[in-house]
């Protein structure tokens, strides 16, 4: 990583505390559902699946349980590697699911990972501190006629605040401490997800009861991770589109933005 690790948001340890807490086979048949309905399909049987920036390890799990032929998920932060392990004991340690330490900015590492039928990389690449370099490494490791899904946080969602807004607000989570952290947690769900509006409490709260429904995750843990997500890079779509298929032979095959991220899916074409 090209950012000082001192400075970085504790990712793993945000993630351990979610499975934690709130790790359920539903969760994971969300999540499965949320991949293969983005992906058009009704499983991942005979696919190879590369996970970049495996997080929780939910999300390979849930390709696991899709049929997938071979997982392999890498993470750089040791804790979220120690928290997908424990989510691939939970699973019977299956030898088709492999689990890794590595920084997808390393190009020996990367060159060394066998091409992947599907690489997934969900709101990952855009901490590393170096989110063009990640891409095309990323891009590097989808096998000819493979899928690349990928989610990114998009510039052009953040507006009114803008996206310098939201990088001086991780800085100052990532250095704070843990009761001034629990503060801008408070301040950040009152000023920018109730506007202020101490009567909204109720449908903030619904919110986050249902929103696991979305990909298995938890609301507080994925509030955590977006004011604490250092380093942190947005970039607008028109970007990412034009730069992954100026890569050689990806095109794009469907694209959605959601609240912050906006999610791709692109294809690469076969070996002539």
């Amino acid at each position: 990583m090209t950012s000082d690790d001192k400075s970085r948001f504790e990712f793993g340890a945000n993630w351990a505390d979610f499975v934690d807490k709130n790790f359920s086979q539903e969760r994971v048949d969300i999540s499965r559902r949320h991949l293969l309905g983005f992906l058009g399909r009704e499983s991942l049987e005979g696919l190879s699946v590369l996970d970049i920036g495996c997080g929780s390890g939910l999300h390979s799990l849930a390709a696991w349980q899709a049929g997938a032929r071979r997982i392999l998920g890498f993470d750089y932060d040791p804790k979220s590697v120690e928290t997908t392990r424990t989510l691939h004991h939970l699973a019977g340690s299956p030898e088709t699911w492999q689990v890794m330490q590595g920084s997808v900015l390393d190009e020996t590492f990367m060159a060394g990972l066998p091409p992947a039928d599907l690489v997934y990389s969900w709101g990952v690449l855009h901490h590393t501190g170096d989110v063009w370099r990640a891409l095309r490494l990323a891009c590097g490791r989808v096998a000819p006629g493979g899928q690349f899904y990928l989610a990114l946080y998009s510039a052009d969602m953040q507006v009114d605040p803008p996206p310098e807004y939201w990088l001086d607000v991780k800085r100052r989570y990532v250095a704070a401490s843990s009761w001034r952290r629990r503060w801008m947690e408070l301040w950040f769900l009152f000023r920018h997800r109730m506007n202020c509006k101490p009567w909204r409490l109720p449908a903030l709260l619904l919110h986050a009861l249902r929103y696991k429904k979305s990909r298995g995750m938890n609301y507080m843990t994925d509030v955590r991770d977006w004011l604490g997500g250092w380093p942190m890079e947005f970039c607008y779509d028109a970007d990412v589109v034009r730069f992954v298929t100026g890569e050689g032979g990806f095109r794009l095959e469907k694209m959605k933005t959601g609240e912050a991220n906006t999610e791709f899916l692109f294809s690469k074409a076969p070996s002539a």
